[in-house]
């Protein structure tokens, strides 16, 4: 991928912000796979929703935003959200095994 001072017009710069976003994607697809097996793991409603853990992945992710010079506001938010969507996925899952193994 050319790199974004490279760029000599508006073509180039479409062309890499398509392959970084085609990233981010199967990123985000690797990371729910990830979501989906954590719930094998968790014992009570508790664990999947685990407050504690949100809080401080979200606070390591703006560090790595401040650290990679992003801004960890939007970092922040993003996670935020991506996190809440996996929980409630992650929740459904949980429900599906409980009532597998009764």
């Amino acid at each position: 991928m050319i790199e974004a001072k490279s760029c000599t017009n508006i073509t180039d710069i479409r062309t890499a912000i398509d392959e970084i976003d085609n990233s981010i994607v199967q990123l985000i697809s690797k990371r729910s796979e990830y979501v989906k097996e954590a719930s094998r793991f968790k014992k009570d409603e508790n664990a999947v929703k685990d407050p504690n853990r949100v809080a401080k992945v979200i606070a390591s992710k703006k560090e790595l935003a401040l650290k990679y010079g992003a801004s960890p506001k939007l970092i922040g938010n993003i996670y935020k959200m991506m996190i809440d969507f996996f929980i409630k996925e992650e929740m459904k899952e949980w429900k599906l095994q409980l009532n597998e193994n009764k």
